[in-house]
């Protein structure tokens, strides 16, 4: 028969201060609890009890891909340069790409993600339409070179993550790939207790049109996010289209006025005396192609930078000596008599303003009532302002919400950008060799696990869902010399094992105190405590650790009690 676990037993080393870099909740209270330990930096060595969560978590997401009949495979860490180089991403992917060379001077890279090496895999073994749709996965080590690792599990160097990679034949084939995969990730984060928003995101290195990644909500998050609750919106604040609430002058009469050392947004409203949402600023920039930009916005804003750089590339903001060369008045800028030059722009924000308060391109002068299309021509439209808390919601126009967020997962649509760079093709029903239209999709395994802990703690410790805890129910035995309790508390740990609920049983010869602390700090979901008081009357005491309630049940009831609760608390995580 299984055997319940013992606390005497256990590897779990408890601290009682928190380690001097753990700055948010899940870093400090994992290694409080003796869950995870820190072997260097941004490298995690996981104790016997998060393994267990890890398992779990790893457990729920076969579960969802066995339902879309996802193929679970294993390839190796180490991926060759030379794919790397036929996918192009060898030089652009940045010194996050952890490089190695083995004895034979052959060049090596530790896997951040593998998209190359299932294009690799499949290329010369899926030769026919009639063999696609294909979703394989696998659950791995990865490994990316943090320049300042931070956060515990939350941006380490070495983590487990679960990628998938399908190939269609059809880009309708891909979206419905793309859909099962996304609904299944929007499952795996219910499961695994976490709250958790659909998000429109950048598609960052790994490239694609199509992107949403799954956040997890909490302060730790590094993630700005935006979203809506009256239709469901939300969206990375990086990827977030805007509806910013914008106005117009009544003055239309364009007139120019002095404004000595006014060179900010702030300045300005206060010295006309106007909102600073009648204000428009300019950016200046250059381009990564060596254009001169200026980039016009709404005053009280500036470019995102992940935005600005789909639209010019590794771009910089100019300095000084730039803007002298370019023709450009430093703090003044406007779009009338702009040097010829100077390449236009304006946020798609400021569609809807008739006019504007802008530099005068002279030295402590503004202009007030500029009219587009009669006193300057617009640029092009582009959308480069980052979305913020009170901007309309893009779909209904109600009002944006923001927040911070874990990224736990993300979803893509790659199309063929590397099934086509690296020749990777089928025979379609035509006749035709074409492209692999794929997608790929990645679950980082031990960032849930410390996502789920920055939702489900409190001042005492971890509050872990029944689905992912170490151990379902932890019975403590107060007194384990004591010829009542100990015989009752190992009693009560067989028959609930029997039952198939998961049991550790504090066994330790230490005070109660630190006991119940161990208790709230590892987080189990239940507590029986078998005291002598409490025998007397025939009952232990049933402490839920979610909201701290104390129940005394009877002896010959706590197992199927605890069947009750345990069995509810899993079907409301379904």
């Amino acid at each position: 028969m299984k055997r319940y676990a013992t606390m005497s037993r256990l590897y779990a080393p408890t601290l009682k201060e928190n380690p001097v870099d753990a700055d948010i909740a899940s870093h400090r209270l994992l290694c409080r609890a003796g869950m995870i330990r820190k072997a260097a930096s941004g490298l995690y060595t996981y104790l016997p009890l998060a393994w267990r969560s890890i398992l779990k978590i790893e457990g729920i997401i076969r579960d969802e891909m066995e339902a879309i009949d996802c193929q679970e495979m294993l390839t190796p860490i180490l991926t060759s340069a030379e794919l790397w180089h036929q996918s192009g991403r060898w030089d652009v992917y940045g010194p996050e790409l952890m490089r190695l060379t083995d004895r034979h001077d052959h060049e090596y890279a530790l896997g951040p993600t593998h998209e190359e090496t299932y294009v690799d895999l499949v290329r010369s073994e899926l030769r026919s339409y009639k063999q696609l749709p294909v979703t394989l996965y696998h659950i791995q080590d990865k490994f990316r070179d943090e320049r300042r690792p931070r956060f515990g599990l939350m941006r380490s160097r070495e983590f487990i993550m679960k990628d998938a990679y399908s190939f269609c034949a059809t880009q309708e084939s891909l979206q419905q790939c793309y859909d099962d995969q996304k609904q299944a990730y929007a499952n795996v984060a219910r499961r695994c207790g976490i709250r958790a928003l659909p998000v429109v995101a950048d598609s960052g290195q790994i490239g694609g049109d199509t992107s949403v990644e799954f956040m997890a909500l909490a302060d730790a998050g590094e993630a700005e996010l935006v979203y809506c609750d009256s239709c469901g919106y939300a969206a990375d604040a990086e990827a977030a289209t805007t509806r910013i609430a914008i106005e117009n002058t009544t003055q239309t009469t364009l007139k120019k006025v002095h404004t000595p050392q006014c060179s900010t947004i702030d300045d300005l409203a206060a010295q006309l005396g106007v909102d600073a949402l009648q204000t428009r600023k300019a950016l200046a920039l250059v381009a990564e192609d060596g254009r001169a930009c200026v980039v016009f916005v709404p005053g009280m804003r500036t470019l995102n930078d992940v935005k600005a750089s789909h639209v010019f590339g590794e771009y910089h903001m100019m300095d000084d000596e730039e803007l002298t060369q370019f023709g450009l008045v430093k703090g003044f800028i406007g779009p009338i008599n702009l040097p010829q030059d100077v390449h236009v722009y304006q946020d798609i924000s400021l569609q809807d303003a008739t006019t504007w308060i802008c530099g005068a391109n002279e030295v402590d002068y503004h202009l007030v009532g500029a009219v587009p299309g009669r006193d300057f021509e617009l640029g092009e439209y582009v959308d480069v302002v980052s979305a913020q808390a009170g901007d309309g919601c893009p779909r209904c126009a109600a009002s944006l919400k923001s927040a911070r967020g874990i990224e736990i997962s993300q979803v893509f649509q790659l199309g063929t950008k590397y099934s086509s760079a690296m020749g990777a093709t089928f025979m379609d029903e035509d006749g035709t060799e074409k492209p692999f239209i794929m997608g790929c999709y990645g679950i980082g395994v031990s960032r849930t696990l410390a996502a789920v802990v920055e939702q489900h703690y409190d001042d005492h410790g971890i509050i872990w869902p029944i689905s992912v805890a170490p151990y379902e129910v932890e019975v403590i035995a107060l007194d384990t010399n004591d010829d009542v309790i100990w015989p009752q508390a190992t009693a009560i740990a067989e028959k609930l094992t029997a039952r198939g609920i998961e049991v550790i049983v504090d066994d330790r010869e230490l005070r109660p105190g630190v006991k119940f602390n161990d208790a709230d700090l590892m987080g189990f979901p239940y507590q029986v405590v078998c005291g002598k008081k409490a025998l007397e009357r025939g009952c232990v005491e049933l402490k839920c650790r979610a909201d701290g309630s104390r129940v005394e049940v009877a002896l010959d009831a706590i197992v199927s009690e605890l069947e009750q609760r345990i069995a509810h608390d899993k079907e409301l995580l379904k």
